[in-house]
């Protein structure tokens, strides 16, 4: 396997009378196609350490190494243009455009990025949807959706400028036993099938039990 995804001395401290720090020197190399589950109690950095994988939030020190390009100097239009076209992201609670249908959810990164002519990101978007299994789904908005149709929608939206990685943070937090399966079989899916990258968060220990490595952090620090 090939690296990816390579962190080095990563450390985030927020600026205070009291600086707290919610990272503290994380040195982790996640490589192409792997399933990676980052584990730890609440309040414990995983999520803080997932926003810096995922260029949503930057260092105070240490290096970041996305497919051999050293982001740390990135200025806030590198950081949006890379993870618009290199990052997937799906959250605990989807973050769908509540006005709009699944199919334009799906739609809108690619209109960002603007890479493809409208009638393949139209395309795509309804390929994406049925690869899912939101086949009559497509243009519902998220009210007429069950929590995990919604949560399948946001797949389809994290998969929708074909990055070579998706994160995620509690996928499965807010959904039931079944829906929550099935979101972790997707996600294993992705990895075996499309040479994904999946970088997750969880409580979930069955979720964990599905991934191909499993980080623990405690206190800022990986154990």
């Amino acid at each position: 396997m090939s690296a990816i995804l390579v962190a080095r001395d990563l450390t985030r401290t927020l600026p205070g009378e009291v600086p707290v720090t919610l990272v503290h020197d994380v040195s982790l190399t996640i490589n192409r196609g792997e399933f990676v589950v980052i584990k730890g109690p609440s309040g414990s950095g995983k999520s803080s350490l997932l926003y810096l994988l995922g260029l949503l939030d930057q260092p105070t020190s240490g290096t970041l190494t996305l497919e051999g390009e050293d982001t740390t100097g990135f200025d806030e239009d590198q950081l949006a243009a890379t993870r618009l076209a290199k990052l997937g992201f799906v959250f605990q609670f989807h973050f769908l455009l509540a006005e709009f249908s699944a199919f334009d959810n799906v739609r809108l990164p690619m209109r960002r990025l603007d890479r493809l002519a409208d009638d393949i990101q139209r395309r795509r978007a309804m390929e994406l949807l049925h690869d899912l299994g939101l086949v009559g789904h497509e243009h519902k908005r998220p009210s007429q959706l069950s929590g995990g149709q919604r949560q399948r929608v946001a797949i389809a939206r994290a998969l929708a400028n074909d990055p070579p990685i998706i994160l995620t943070d509690e996928p499965t937090g807010a959904l039931d036993s079944k829906s929550s399966s099935n979101v972790k079989d997707i996600l294993k899916e992705l990895v075996r099938t499309r040479d994904r990258t999946v970088i997750a968060v969880t409580h979930d220990d069955h979720f964990a039990a599905g991934a191909d490595r499993q980080v623990e952090i405690i206190d800022g620090r990986l154990v």
